[in-house]
């Protein structure tokens, strides 16, 4: 699934990503450290894994092992 980084704290590591549908979803620092992702800015999109606790997985495509820019 694809979203838009609505907020992110780096102090803290968590945020919220808006997804295509409209609904806005928490990203903990559990999630955003398990990225390896150094930082987010506000509208960078995103692809991201949605549990019953909100994001669990999110990565931005062509970055990370085996991964190729589209």
């Amino acid at each position: 699934m694809q979203a838009t980084i609505h907020t992110f704290d780096n102090d803290t590591g968590s945020g919220t990503v808006l997804t295509d549908n409209g609904r806005l979803l928490t990203v903990d620092h559990a999630t955003f450290a398990k990225s390896h992702l150094r930082h987010l800015r506000l509208g960078q999109r995103v692809s991201i894994e949605v549990g019953g606790e909100g994001v669990t997985r999110l990565w931005i495509e062509g970055i990370g092992p085996g991964q190729r820019i589209r």
